[in-house]
């Protein structure tokens, strides 16, 4: 299977975070649309504020290019009402897959009944309208304990009060990229983590995002077993080149 199946093409920075407008900001989010069509790059991870935008680009020129979009990003805190009514907008929108970051901060104070109410209710409004769940749980914020019970978590979640048969439709991804962790460690996927995920996640599929920056990096994480793989340098992993520089 080439590698262009597994990866999810990924732009998230906000305009204040780029040094850019938000008309600059389409263009950038149009400009990794157009070339993932071309390169055959399986999805496009963008913010919601650009999802009808490109649901449209897409359309207009017959895609089937899957369109992604992240919701309650980065820090995953907002309550369950203000989850639901930003993934009903990029539901309506558009959007083919939403890649939800988990209350990873409620989890490590041990809320876990909030945790996992969320994980249903979100799941079950999304797959309720033939669309794809990723559940992000920000590796770098957790103990190799925490991975493993988070992972469980979502997990159970879904096989025990969503059903097994739609546990290929809800990942469990690794990362945002945009934790910051101290003394510039590293805040993505890397085969400790993902391991620990893999082992952890039953049949539900693994994404690793965060830090993929070349083919060597994305093999190995193909290699270990995970379904697909965020990056911002996905056009880079397919022409076999290096990047260096920040998700």
């Amino acid at each position: 299977m080439s590698i262009k199946t597994y990866l999810d093409s990924t732009y998230l920075k906000t305009p204040e975070q780029a040094g850019i407008s938000n008309s600059e900001t389409l263009d950038k989010v149009r400009a990794l649309a157009h070339e993932a069509m071309e390169n055959k790059i399986f999805a496009v991870m963008i913010r919601p504020d650009y999802v009808r935008s490109i649901r449209e680009l897409l359309d207009e020129n017959k895609s089937d290019v899957t369109l992604g979009t992240v919701i309650d990003f980065p820090e995953g805190k907002n309550d369950i009402n203000e989850k639901l009514r930003e993934a009903q907008k990029a539901i309506a929108d558009g959007a083919d897959e939403l890649d939800f970051v988990i209350n990873y901060g409620a989890f490590k104070k041990g809320e876990i009944g909030k945790v996992e109410e969320e994980v249903e209710s979100c799941t079950t409004v999304a797959l309720r309208e033939g669309k794809v769940v990723k559940w992000i749980i920000e590796t770098a914020a957790l103990t190799d304990d925490e991975i493993v019970a988070i992972t469980k978590l979502v997990r159970n979640t879904v096989n025990n009060k969503i059903g097994q048969e739609y546990a290929d439709k809800v990942f469990v991804k690794s990362s945002t990229g945009f934790y910051q962790t101290p003394n510039g460690e590293p805040n993505g996927a890397n085969e400790h983590v993902i391991k620990l995920m893999l082992d952890n996640a039953g049949s539900l599929p693994v994404k690793a995002s965060g830090g993929v920056r070349n083919i060597e990096e994305a093999q190995k994480m193909i290699d270990l077993g995970v379904k697909r793989i965020g990056t911002s340098s996905a056009l880079a992993i397919v022409n076999g080149e290096q990047v260096k520089g920040d998700y």
